[in-house]
């Protein structure tokens, strides 16, 4: 039995760069910067960082290059894939890239709304009082009581 399956969580290194194959097909494509922390056996704390070359096509192409842009937190499963080609110096050139079967779009940066798509934003998105800037979304206060929940109380 075979298996090629990517899980990556991270964040676009640069906007989404789009664009349509002679054939019709949407293809997005972007950089995904992932890290990891840990401590070495003198104590210290190290931290490294991962660059993953993913490309997404069709419908999730166009989610992705009107949602995501620079610093998007993006939830990416895929396989691995090896492309070769011989370059402008007729050198033999390899890349390896995420080909994505599903993708999971994460919080704006910053903290905008989701109404807001960034420098692509939308007119009807809520602004802050005087500024172009998004207005924060305003989050529920849920309050508890001091009352003590009883069992009996419950309906199920």
């Amino acid at each position: 039995m075979n298996l090629n399956k990517v899980f990556i969580i991270g964040r676009l290194t640069a906007d989404p760069q789009s664009r349509t194959t002679p054939g019709g097909a949407q293809v997005t494509t972007f950089s995904v910067a992932t890290n990891r922390s840990w401590t070495d056996k003198n104590g210290s704390k190290k931290e490294s960082t991962e660059f993953h070359n993913v490309v997404i096509w069709g419908r999730q192409a166009e989610i992705a290059a009107e949602f995501l842009t620079r610093g998007s937190t993006v939830l990416i499963e895929g396989r691995l894939q090896t492309r070769s080609w011989e370059g402008k110096d007729g050198q033999l050139r390899k890349t390896t890239e995420i080909v994505t079967e599903r993708m999971q779009l994460g919080p704006r940066p910053g903290g905008a709304p989701r109404g807001d798509v960034g420098s692509k934003g939308s007119k009807d998105a809520p602004r802050k009082e005087g500024t172009d800037a998004p207005a924060a979304e305003k989050m529920p206060v849920i309050e508890i009581g001091d009352e003590e929940v009883k069992p009996e109380d419950l309906p199920f």
